[in-house]
């Protein structure tokens, strides 16, 4: 619950600069969305649903196998 919610104040306030995708590893994306500014915008909205997923996904990595 704290990293769901940790994500998504990074996504809200710094979003558009990839901030939050770093935060989940995912470092590619990030940097995408640094140099575009979250896709122009776009992806930073489309990101408001997404980080849920993202958050769940960096979930299951860090769990023990």
């Amino acid at each position: 619950m704290g990293r769901l919610l940790i994500a998504y104040v990074l996504w809200f306030f710094l979003g558009v600069f990839g901030v939050h995708r770093f935060y989940l590893g995912k470092w590619v994306t990030g940097i995408i969305w640094l140099c575009t500014g979250g896709l122009f915008g776009v992806g930073w909205l489309v990101d408001g649903l997404w980080t849920l997923v993202m958050v769940n996904e960096a979930e299951k990595k860090m769990l023990p196998a």
